[in-house]
């Protein structure tokens, strides 16, 4: 009973913290387009000659892609591993997720820890076009990486040793 309601709650934080990190990626993926846009026109309409929206673009991308990894977490979505996985039987499934979702939990926090060191020596690093500090840039890797393991962990609780297709997921609409 006492695994059930852990299952339950795992899930439930699981659930609420890929709906605001899905949110946030919405916000950044539209920015991406916006600017990305506004570079293009620049370029070939009005000649502007403004050079930042590459800049921005790329550190719009890079927060983007790395925020995705949690939100791939949250609902399983590794197509590689699941096919190999759903081909054995349940009891070695269980092993080997157990065992990737323990590499992957190390590699984050790894990614995490060190990350926080790469970020903070951004700090005394100048971006060349925006003359901000790229402590904010270089935080992508820590702060993914860091929010990846919370998820890892979440839907390793959720699941326990079970792996379950992503139609087949509660709330993975």
């Amino acid at each position: 009973m006492a695994l059930r309601r852990v299952e339950t709650i795992a899930a439930m934080i699981s659930r609420s913290l890929n709906w605001v990190v899905e949110r946030v990626i919405a916000v950044l993926m539209l920015a991406l387009v916006l600017d990305v846009w506004l570079g293009v026109v620049d370029r070939y309409i009005f000649h502007w000659q403004m050079n930042w929206p590459e800049e921005l673009a790329r550190y719009l991308m890079i927060w983007a892609a790395l925020l995705a990894i949690s939100a791939g977490i949250a609902r399983r979505e590794h197509i590689g591993i699941g096919m190999f996985v759903l081909s054995l039987p349940m009891p070695i499934q269980r092993t080997i997720l157990f065992c990737v979702d323990l590499i992957a939990l190390g590699a984050f926090l790894y990614l995490a820890i060190y990350g926080f060191d790469f970020a903070a020596g951004g700090m005394r690093r100048q971006a060349m076009i925006f003359g901000m500090s790229l402590m904010l840039p270089y935080a992508a890797v820590p702060v993914a990486s860091l929010l990846a393991a919370v998820q890892l962990l979440l839907v390793a609780l959720r699941d326990q040793g079970r792996f379950v297709p992503v139609e087949l997921a509660e709330g993975a609409e």
